[in-house]
Order: C-alpha cells, then sequence, then structure tokens
C-alpha cells in the first residue's frame, strides 16, 4: 500500500488516502474524509510508484 496525499477538489483540504499499489491502473468513486462529497480517483501504478493520479468530484 502507498500513502499518497492530495487536496479535495469540493472542500480544498489536504487529504490521504492508501492506494493499493497492486493494480497498475486504477478508476474508483469514494468520499472525501473531510466534507464527505464523492471523488472520481483515476491512477496508475509504475514500478510501485504512483505515475499518475488525479482526482475529480464524482458526477
Amino acid at each position: 500500500m502507498i500513502e499518497h496525499f492530495f487536496h479535495c477538489p469540493h472542500c480544498f483540504q489536504e487529504i490521504s488516502m492508501l492506494v493499493d499499489a497492486s493494480i497498475s491502473e486504477q478508476t474508483y468513486i469514494e468520499d472525501c474524509e473531510v466534507c464527505c462529497n464523492p471523488l472520481q480517483i483515476n491512477l496508475e501504478i509504475e514500478n510501485g510508484e504512483i505515475n499518475y493520479f488525479e482526482a475529480n468530484p464524482a458526477q
């Protein structure tokens, strides 16, 4: 697992999440731990590191 920090696009607070490094491409919906609004998470893992990460408001 990799801990990744980013800013929520709803409340702009810095939050962290644990990312499963065994899955190379991931897209899922998760609620912000601060404001509880839904986020669409898109990420790519390469060589055990996050190569691409994007958190957008879920629609």
